[in-house]
């Protein structure tokens, strides 16, 4: 069994920056990153494979978000810069039993419970 549990999320203003952290115990392969706002469905962000040689991130996200991992330390990282109001949801950490990574939420076996980004105008 995997258990994630993110971290770092807060407030911020458009244009800051946060650090999101995402623990893990047990093992895991490919790692990715998914965010919700409210009324909206869960969408894809940022993804990683188990050796962190392949990443990906969503449009909206390029050139601002980087994803990487720190396998010693079992951890995921998601640098979130030039923050933006509609960058605001609920931030969760995934975890599939595969070394790649995809974009959609269902190929993931394990979530976090999630940490709350918001970013005011």
């Amino acid at each position: 069994q995997v258990h994630l549990v993110e971290s770092g999320g807060g407030l911020v203003q458009t244009g800051g920056s946060l650090k999101l952290s995402c623990a893990a115990s047990g093992r895991t392969y490919a790692m990715g990153w998914f965010r919700q706002a409210p009324g909206k469905e869960r969408e894809f962000v940022a993804a990683i494979s188990w050796s962190g040689g392949s990443t990906g991130r969503a449009d909206s996200v390029k050139g601002r978000f980087t994803i990487s991992r720190d396998n010693a330390k079992n951890t995921v990282y998601l640098q979130m810069n030039s923050l933006k109001p509609e960058d605001t949801a609920v931030y969760y950490c995934a975890a599939r039993g595969t070394t790649g990574w995809r974009i959609d939420p269902q190929s993931y076996d394990y979530w976090g419970q999630g940490t709350q980004v918001t970013v005011s105008s």
